[in-house]
């Protein structure tokens, strides 16, 4: 049914592996937030996608969503019942009708606290879905060094392939950027073969100049994404943020050849603004960084919405929520 030809890739790319401290790269930091908010309204005053064409974004969508229970209350069953949805995240009867169902659709990754990657590992074995731990003292990030290394360590020993790390945003008010340096690199070593998001909290960093700063020595230290917000902020990812750490991954790449995945999370609940957020990517850095191993949404209400757009798209009709459960 869909005229476009979606491909959906989850190969990765090699480790990042960053580079010397250059403070001059940090200093050499300006941002004209003017310019940020009339490019942004660029995307906010143009039609979007429509018809097959949407549908055919939103599927891409899906396969780039860290499907995600950061609950205090998370049990066993549910993180289990997650693991299912991001295995078959759209009802059959829906992909069928969109001629995609033999295509392997799945969600991008499973995100949890560090008590639940066994389970989620064994869920999802088999599947090539990876688990995404975060780590570090998440949300906060204050717990002790030894005590974020060892979470790290032991996130990896269980079997999670992503963490997803939360910076010292204190090191980011007080512009100690060689402090930031030192403390990504060491949660860079004890990542060892999985990969790391930095969490840098922007809704807590005073100034979208220093929201750019921050990503640019997040990647210096050797991250390989960049991430917005830890989901529980009063502030969390928005689209001048992320044109901003957009913008720094380009400029990393143009300075060093390496390519850093962006990651924006929290408040990003609906279809629209999901392809937003894609249409910024595309036109920013180009349709490499638009694979599940370049570009992650952060979510859990996310894809509800999505399906929820898809069988309209199919059958004419919108349908309830409770029909396109989480788990």
């Amino acid at each position: 049914m869909l005229k476009n030809n979606v491909e959906i890739l989850h190969n990765s790319l090699p480790r990042v592996e960053g580079c010397a401290f250059h403070p001059d790269w940090v200093d050499e930091i300006k941002i004209n937030k003017s310019a940020v908010d009339r490019r942004i309204a660029t995307l906010n005053n143009r039609r979007t996608v429509k018809k097959e064409y949407q549908a055919a974004w939103l599927l891409k969508a899906i396969s780039c969503i860290d499907l995600t229970t950061l609950s205090g209350d998370d049990t066993p069953g549910r993180v289990r019942r997650l693991c299912a949805k991001a295995r078959n995240p759209v009802r059959p009867d829906i992909l069928e009708a969109l001629g995609f169902a033999d295509k392997g659709l799945t969600t991008g990754a499973i995100c949890v606290y560090h008590e639940m990657v066994e389970t989620a590992v064994d869920a999802l074995k088999g599947s090539g879905i990876p688990v995404a731990a975060v780590s570090t003292g998440f949300p906060a990030g204050l717990a002790p060094l030894e005590t974020r290394l060892a979470e790290i360590r032991a996130s990896v020993a269980a079997g999670a392939e992503e963490i997803d790390i939360v910076i010292s945003r204190r090191h980011v008010l007080t512009g100690n950027w060689q402090a930031l340096y030192d403390e990504v690199k060491a949660y860079r070593e004890a990542c060892g073969d999985a990969h790391m998001k930095a969490i840098l909290a922007t809704g807590q960093l005073g100034s979208i100049t220093k929201v750019a700063k921050a990503s640019m020595v997040c990647m210096m230290a050797g991250s390989d994404f960049i991430k917005t917000s830890t989901g529980m902020e009063s502030v969390n990812a928005t689209l001048p943020v992320s044109l901003v750490m957009i913008r720094m991954i380009r400029d990393f790449y143009e300075k060093t050849g390496q390519k850093v995945g962006y990651k924006p999370a929290g408040g990003i609940g609906t279809s629209k603004i999901a392809l937003q957020y894609l249409v910024l990517i595309k036109e920013e850095l180009g349709d490499e960084w638009l694979q599940p191993h370049m570009f992650r949404f952060g979510a859990s209400s996310l894809l509800g919405d999505i399906e929820r757009q898809l069988e309209h798209f199919v059958t004419g009709r919108y349908s309830a929520a409770n029909r396109h459960p989480m788990g």
